[in-house]
């Protein structure tokens, strides 16, 4: 698993440069074959997607928070042409990445309405309980904690 993790690390790290299996399983110091069936058996999904995945991720982040051209945001993500990058990010997203661009910003304007309070609140991560208690409560295992009593 250190092996896999390595080379995920590395297709994380640079995501914009070409990942072949012969690579990846050269950073991780297996076979090819080896490589491409632990991957996909360790996170869900084969090497080429899960790097596809990481690319679109950033494409839609710089669409997002920049005002790059979207060629030179193809280019930043490891396309070598716009109409590749065009292609695949529709398929993947359902929508253009220009289209993309306009509802990612017309949605920032919407929020701009909203006080920054609320904001801030939706997307606070629920911290009620500790991350070991959500783990048990989720694999079963009840524990029964010490209740405080109620005030009434």
């Amino acid at each position: 698993m250190r092996r896999l993790l390595r080379a995920k690390d590395r297709m994380d790290a640079a995501s914009q440069e070409p990942w072949p299996v012969e690579r990846l399983a050269r950073v991780s110091s297996v076979s090819e074959a080896h490589f491409a069936r632990s991957f996909k058996e360790a996170f869900g999904v084969p090497p080429h997607r899960y790097l596809l995945t990481r690319r679109i991720e950033r494409a839609k982040a710089l669409l997002r928070d920049t005002d790059l051209p979207i060629l030179e945001i193809a280019l930043q993500t490891g396309w070598n042409s716009l109409g590749t990058f065009g292609r695949t990010f529709r398929d993947i997203t359902g929508e253009s990445p220009s289209r993309l661009r306009a509802r990612e910003r017309a949605a920032q304007h919407e929020l701009e309405r909203v006080p920054a309070c609320y904001v801030s609140a939706a997307h606070r991560p629920d911290l009620t309980s500790a991350v070991s208690e959500k783990r048990r409560r989720e694999a079963g295992v009840t524990k029964d904690a010490p209740r405080k009593p109620e005030v009434a």
